[in-house]
């Protein structure tokens, strides 16, 4: 009978247990972090391009150092804007002068969807990035193997650490670097990939633009759930 009685008690403690049970025990954290820029292994879930890839005369560079400010383990992407053509290439380009650091696509794909922010800490050089989203095709066809990409503007005070937070809803979709003018909803639940990018040009007022180096400290990428 004492056998039985320890069964009842732990069956009634587990029912006990769920019915108390709340909706944000359900919930994932309050953040999710992507990418971590603390170690020379990131480097590997990197790669980089730009316009001479082209004909053009743009660079870029990525490395792990340690901060000026004892920080361990920051992100460098820096290079130089070019707005020149190399002699003889075959590529004819109407523009030049960007580069930018991709990284590789993830082992499948992540889930952001129970996330509504992407949020970067950052120390720059007063220059506007651009961050991009990678996901994958609600519909593949054979006439578009492309991912997905929804970009946004990410202005990066001079001199100073700082965390920009985007909404989601503020990524647009675009199509070889230009706003798609269609309805579209970006597929959270299959993110492929991730990469932050700068073009000589900028379209934000108050930014540095125009060619010549640039230069970014990155700390950490991470998905925020800032509605609750």
């Amino acid at each position: 009978m004492s056998r039985f009685r320890a069964i009842w008690q732990a069956s009634l403690n587990a029912t006990k247990k769920a019915l108390t049970w709340s909706a944000e025990d359900l919930l994932p954290p309050n953040e999710k972090l992507i990418f971590n820029f603390n170690s020379k292994e990131e480097l590997k879930k990197w790669h980089l391009y730009s316009d001479s890839e082209y004909g053009g005369m743009s660079s870029a560079s990525l490395e792990i150092i340690d901060s000026e400010d004892g920080q361990k383990g920051t992100g460098v992407f820096s290079g130089n804007l070019s707005l020149d053509v190399s002699e003889g290439t075959k590529w004819n380009i109407n523009r030049s002068g960007f580069g930018g650091m991709r990284s590789k696509k993830f082992d499948g794909f992540i889930d952001l969807d129970a996330y509504d922010t992407i949020a970067l800490k950052l120390r720059g050089d007063g220059r506007c990035y651009i961050s991009t989203i990678y996901t994958e095709n609600w519909v593949n066809s054979p006439g578009q193997m492309e991912d997905n990409s929804w970009q946004a503007f990410v202005q990066v005070p001079k001199d100073n650490w700082y965390i920009t937070k985007i909404p989601l809803a503020r990524y647009l979709p675009t199509w070889r670097g230009n706003v798609i003018d269609a309805e579209m909803e970006m597929n959270q639940s299959r993110i492929l990939g991730m990469s932050l990018s700068v073009n000589a040009s900028s379209v934000v007022p108050g930014a540095t633009s125009g060619p010549g180096d640039f230069k970014v400290e990155i700390d950490w990428i991470k998905a925020l759930r800032t509605i609750q």
